[in-house]
């Protein structure tokens, strides 16, 4: 397996983080609820396969785990 750097991680980190933010937003008020739902299904699906990443170092993935919900 290829090491991942630094730099890398703080991206993926950066990443998980909008999904966060984006859910802890809440829906758009021109959003349609079905695409809200999908939204809502994708994002939290992509932070479960960033916290499922063995490469996390001191990153506070507590945000992560709470929106991942």
């Amino acid at each position: 397996m290829t090491e991942i750097t630094a730099e890398e991680i703080a991206r993926h980190y950066s990443a998980a983080m909008d999904s966060v933010n984006l859910l802890n937003a809440g829906k758009p008020e021109k959003m349609t609820d079905e695409d809200w739902a999908d939204t809502v299904k994708r994002n939290k699906e992509h932070l479960k396969i960033m916290l499922a990443k063995d490469f996390w170092t001191n990153e506070n993935l507590a945000p992560l785990q709470a929106a991942a919900q």
